[in-house]
């Protein structure tokens, strides 16, 4: 059983950056694949971002590469979600989400756990 718990989010101006960070309880959180999610009011959640259980591999969503940065600390038990350059379109409440099975996805069924998450509010 994984607990996850998101903290980060706030309102923030077009441009500006803000870190989520996503911690998780218990021993076992380096065997975990983890992602980032995000639900925008009246869509469906979608895939944000993902790392591998090392943190060798990432994967983004087309729409925030190269402005978003996924990273994690195994030592102490945190993903991140370092987003740059932030657009309107990606207010959203952001959850992370923790994936018993090898290899990141962007499947959301294929993750075990989920935080609450938090909420990100982009004004132009």
């Amino acid at each position: 059983q994984v607990q996850l718990v998101e903290s980060g989010g706030g309102l923030v101006q077009a441009g500006g950056s803000l870190r989520l960070s996503c911690a998780a309880s218990g021993r076992t959180f380096s065997s975990y694949v983890m992602g980032w999610f995000r639900r925008a009011p009246g869509k469906e959640r979608e895939f944000v971002a993902a790392i591998s259980r090392g943190g060798g591999s990432t994967y983004y969503a087309d729409s925030v590469k190269g402005r978003f940065t996924i990273s994690r600390d195994n030592a102490k038990n945190t993903v991140y979600l370092q987003m740059n350059t932030l657009k309107p379109e990606d207010t959203a409440v952001y959850f992370c989400a923790a994936k018993r099975s090898l290899g990141t996805s962007e499947a959301p069924d294929e993750y075990n756990y989920w935080g609450q998450g938090t909420q990100v509010t982009v004004s132009s």
